[in-house]
């Protein structure tokens, strides 16, 4: 008897009683029960042989492994590089650039789009579904589903009986569920890509239930309509774990539950078993920490369509993957000579201290958004609108990809993707009922008449906004048809609604109400955990926390005033704390950590930003920064708080004073409370 174990890496033998680092309990008792159970085989018939394949032949611990990690029985490779080269998969196309402006490290920003300073800090918070994406996301979509509908076109003619399929990996549940909204909304601009029943929404938990049972669960419920053969909602929770499985397994297949998907939507990896052949398109909207970690993702759509060999050439037909979003290449180690790494720095430990918690701890609420009651009738005066400029160049319509080949992208060949049927595919008209909607979608739910009332208002609002001088292209000059003009008011739709939204909402507010997070709705300084930093930073006196970290010599100079002032009770850095306040800028929802959190001896708190030089950016984190303190406020369950910029440091005494209703204090003179609070 010959024993293949398929996926070795999850069978391995562990000595009882082991631990390994990054290596669950459970993982460690599967790896081992499967190999007891060879053993006991092997006594009982005596194998010949026993062969382990794996695409990473090493303990699965999370981390990234070197060669010292490698399992020590390894006698052949042949890796992914090989099989793209020899044909046997899929060759992945990346992009490589586009006519949009580039990354930091002069790449296209579809490359690598989580790492893209808009989307990171939008996709790491809990937003609610319903949430708009931000627009680079969009136009990555837009992009790739316009390649995507082009195939599904070549397939439909060559009588291909299923569709191509997009998968996407997210980083969250949260941005999944966002994801899956945009597309049964229609928020991609990709209609035929929209269908809900042809969506696929992974939920791992759900998934993982159906695959943990022994026995399939049988389906004694009829599952499929006569009119349009999607699941019964009659379906247990059971069945419809089971349902998804059954989806999940069949993707691509005819006859099959899974065979009309062309949408999949995940979060995290797909298990290493799943073998669809029809997948064509990949969006990557997660971290890729390592090239495994890349390989592994991309992995998941390389099984080709057909093994048909062509007559004439005597090898298998070209296949590809598109691929957006994740940076797969094939990158060589770099080994340096022989020098000794530099001396890592001296680090700070920063943490709260105990004993000072009862006098100087401060604590906050942990708002997770803010809610608008709007007034009945919505009016805007455009005089108070700022003016919106669209850049073409943050607006890629036209893309680039490259195959790779031997472990490189192949400049020579490259596919191309543009977005000029897409603009005549758009009225005008069109896009001012999107925009609309989903400015609709967005004050709906505080809204207190009637929808048919809102969404009439609303879309005159759009309607007026977007014929004023408010919405500005640097293109329209040269825009003879307005097609350039439609193409970037559809790709930059989401940016267009938060500024129409915020001029409705900033005008049109009648009352706030803050939301709180139901599990944490009040934060201190008492939860910030310890961490360390080799950042400038010194011993405070009237902070709970140990020390405060300098981002500036402006920081430093407004911390020793803080801890001097008599008219401070207590203060803290906020770094590490969790204090946040969102706000929108340029259509993207981002998070604003102000730089000081104050009490004052009035029992006033006070949040102190320290900037220089005013941008429109820093205007917005203002607005949203006034917001946030009349919300609370308006509760009256948390204290006064109140607000301050402070752009000149010699005058910070004076801001002090102003917000605690006193006269500014001498700095120099000894403080009687100052004897109290030495470290």
């Amino acid at each position: 008897m010959i024993v293949i174990n398929d996926e070795a890496h999850h069978a391995w033998r562990v000595p009882r009683g082991s631990k390994i680092s990054g290596v669950a309990k459970d993982d460690l008792d599967e790896a081992t029960k499967w190999i007891d159970g060879l053993d006991r085989i092997h006594r009982t018939r005596g194998l010949i042989q026993c062969f382990d394949f794996s695409a990473t032949p090493f303990t699965p611990s999370g981390k990234n492994s070197g060669e010292d990690a490698l399992f020590g029985w390894i006698t052949s490779d042949f890796g992914l590089n090989d099989a793209i080269e020899s044909g046997l998969i899929k060759t992945p196309r990346v992009v490589v650039r586009d006519n949009g402006r580039l990354d930091a490290d002069y790449k296209s920003r579809l490359y690598h789009l989580y790492r893209d300073a808009e989307v990171q800090d939008d996709f790491n918070r809990k937003a609610l579904p319903h949430e708009p994406l931000p627009d680079i996301v969009t136009q990555a979509y837009t992009l790739l589903g316009q390649d995507w509908l082009e195939t599904r076109k070549d397939w439909e003619r060559v009588g291909h009986p299923v569709p191509p399929v997009l998968i996407t990996v997210a980083n969250r549940t949260e941005t999944a569920a966002r994801i899956k909204y945009a597309f049964d909304h229609e928020r991609i601009h990709i209609p035929e890509l929209c269908v809900t029943d042809q969506t696929l929404h992974i939920d791992s938990s759900v998934l993982n239930k159906a695959e943990s049972q022994e026995q399939p669960v049988p389906l004694t419920t009829p599952v499929v309509d006569d009119d349009d053969e999607r699941p019964m909602r009659s379906l247990t929770r059971q069945q419809q774990a089971e349902w998804l499985r059954q989806q999940v397994d069949t993707v691509g297949q005819s006859g099959k539950p899974g065979e009309r998907i062309q949408n999949v939507i995940s979060v995290g990896m797909l298990s290493e078993g799943w073998d669809a052949k029809t997948v064509t398109h990949i969006m990557g909207l997660r971290a890729f920490s390592s090239q495994l970690l890349c390989e592994q993702v991309v992995g998941r759509g390389l099984r080709r369509t057909s093994y048909d060999i062509n007559p004439e050439t005597g090898k298998f037909e070209p296949e590809y993957v598109n691929i957006f979003g994740i940076p797969f290449t094939f990158l060589p180690h770099e080994e340096g000579d022989d020098t000794p790494p530099p001396p890592p720095k001296p680090k700070t430990l920063i943490e709260p201290l105990r004993d000072r918690e009862a006098e100087f701890g401060i604590s906050w609420p942990n708002v997770v958004r803010i809610e608008h009651v709007y007034s009945p009738v919505l009016r805007l005066d455009l005089a108070r609108i700022p003016v919106l400029e669209l850049n073409p160049l943050d607006t890629p319509t036209h893309a680039e990809l490259a195959a790779i080949l031997e472990g490189k992208p192949n400049m020579e060949s490259l596919s191309k993707i543009d977005l000029i049927a897409l603009g005549k595919r758009h009225r005008l008209q069109t896009v001012v009922f999107k925009m609309a909607r989903d400015v609709f979608d967005q004050m709906q739910p505080s809204w207190t008449g009637t929808q048919d009332a809102l969404l009439s208002q609303v879309i005159r609002l759009v309607e007026v906004v977007l014929e004023s001088d408010r919405i500005r292209s640097r293109e329209q000059d040269q825009d003879e048809d307005g097609l350039r003009r439609r193409i970037l008011l559809i790709l930059n739709m989401n940016r267009i609604v938060q500024h129409i939204w915020e001029a409705i909402r900033f005008e049109n507010t009648s009352r706030l109400e803050p939301v709180f997070d139901t599990h944490r709705p009040l934060l201190s300084t008492a939860d910030m955990r310890p961490w360390f930093t080799a950042r400038p930073c010194e011993r405070t006196k009237r902070s709970h926390i140990n020390c405060a970290v300098y981002d500036s010599t402006w920081e430093a100079s407004e911390a020793y005033q803080l801890d001097n002032s008599s008219l401070v009770d207590s203060w803290v850095k906020n770094d590490h704390l969790g204090f946040e306040i969102l706000y929108a800028y340029r259509g993207v929802v981002r998070k604003y950590r102000p730089d000081f959190l104050v009490r004052l001896t009035c029992g006033t708190m006070l949040i102190v930003e320290v900037k220089g030089q005013e941008s429109d950016e820093t205007r917005a984190k203002q607005r949203f920064l006034n917001e946030w303190v009349q919300a609370i406020n308006d509760t009256r369950r948390f204290g006064v708080w109140k607000w301050t910029v402070v752009s000149d440091p010699a005058k910070f005494e004076t801001h002090l004073a102003a917000h605690a209703g006193r006269a500014p204090s001498c700095f120099f003179k000894s403080c009687r409370r100052s004897q109290r609070h030495q470290p």
